[in-house]
């Protein structure tokens, strides 16, 4: 389990998935399998981790677009998005469920950049 506040997932969203895999999967030795809770998004995993670190996505209409992102374990996503658009941030994709209890959501800081937040289910 990773410690609250740290930097612990990243995604990758995409219009051309299988040419994503390829290139991740050449370059850094990347495997991508099934999330059985999310049909479209693979799970990452790195050589040596032992477990996904990841995600890749498929991009839709109305979601982020093509983007690389970091995600930070919090441990209340709704409180995180009211404290990102105090400190002058927005929420880009309110809180949702990801399935099995987990929570997310997008942000962007006061300078745009993107981010991802999230509680695990076993919070």
């Amino acid at each position: 389990m990773s410690a609250v506040n740290q930097v612990d997932w990243f995604q990758i969203g995409t219009d051309e998935p299988a040419v994503a895999e390829r290139f991740y999967g050449d370059v850094f030795g990347w495997s991508f399998g099934n999330d059985d809770d999310s049909p479209g998004y693979r799970l990452v995993s790195t050589p040596d981790a032992g477990r996904p670190g990841g995600g890749l996505a498929q991009t839709r209409d109305g979601g982020p677009g093509n983007h690389a992102i970091f995600f930070v374990h919090v441990a209340d996503t709704a409180e995180t998005c009211r404290k990102a658009e105090a400190a002058g941030g927005k929420i880009l994709v309110e809180p949702r469920d990801g399935g099995g209890g987990l929570v997310f959501a997008h942000l962007s800081d006061p300078s745009g950049n993107h981010i991802g937040v999230y509680t695990p289910a076993d919070h």
